[in-house]
C-alpha cells in the first residue's frame, strides 16, 4: 500500500433512492441494499491504498443510532447532516473543494450531477485518481463524460450485493454467458 489516501464520499440516499425507484420499482428491503463493508474493500482493492470512507446522510430529529453504529464498526466515518436544502449534497461538495488542494484521490459513489464541477476540478490534477461508483446505467451523463474518471458499477465491480438485481445492461461480447438467460 503507498502513503496516498483514497476519500470515498458516500451519498447513501441517492444510492437507495436509485436502487429502489430505478432498479427494483420499490422500496429495497434491508437485504437488498448494498454491502457497505464490500465497497471500502472495493476501494482499497482498486488502488491499493488506505481509504477513508465518508457516509453522509441527513437526519431529522434524531440520529439513526443503528445505522450510525453499524456505520463505524465498518470502518466508515458517518456525517450526519441536518439544516435547509439538500444537506448531504452541500456537504460532498464542500468536502470535495476542501480535497482539490490536498494529495489524494476521490471516489465518489452517487449519480447525481450536481457534483460535477467538483468532480471536475478534482480530475484536473492528473496526478489525482478520480472515481464515480454506483449502478452505470444511471449515473448522470455529464460525470460519465469528465475526462479520467473511472466508473466503478456497485454490482458489476464492487459486487456489493448478496443477490443478482433485476438489471438491463449492455454487455461486452467477451463477457456474454448464455447460461444467464437460459438457467
Amino acid at each position: 500500500m503507498t502513503q496516498r489516501t483514497t476519500y470515498l464520499l458516500v451519498d447513501g440516499e441517492n444510492i437507495d433512492a436509485t436502487l429502489g425507484s430505478s432498479v427494483l420499482g420499490r422500496r429495497p428491503q434491508p437485504e437488498e441494499r448494498p454491502r457497505w463493508n464490500k465497497l471500502l474493500q472495493h476501494a482499497e482493492s482498486a488502488w491499493q491504498q488506505e481509504v477513508k470512507g465518508l457516509f453522509f446522510l441527513a437526519v431529522s430529529d434524531s440520529l439513526p443510532l443503528n445505522f450510525v453504529q453499524a456505520l463505524i464498526a465498518l470502518g466508515y466515518t458517518p456525517v450526519p447532516l441536518r439544516g435547509e436544502g439538500k444537506v448531504v449534497d452541500i456537504a460532498i461538495q464542500r468536502t470535495a473543494e476542501a480535497l482539490v488542494p490536498r494529495e489524494a484521490d476521490v471516489m465518489l459513489v452517487s449519480h447525481d450531477s450536481d457534483f460535477v464541477p467538483q468532480m471536475e476540478a478534482l480530475a484536473e490534477d492528473e496526478e489525482r485518481r478520480t472515481a464515480i461508483v454506483g449502478f452505470t446505467e444511471f449515473m448522470s451523463g455529464d460525470l460519465r463524460e469528465i475526462p479520467g474518471v473511472e466508473l466503478h458499477d456497485l454490482e458489476y465491480d464492487v459486487q456489493a450485493f448478496t443477490s443478482r438485481l433485476p438489471r438491463v445492461r449492455i454487455i461486452e461480447i467477451d463477457e456474454f454467458d448464455p447460461l444467464e438467460f437460459i438457467l
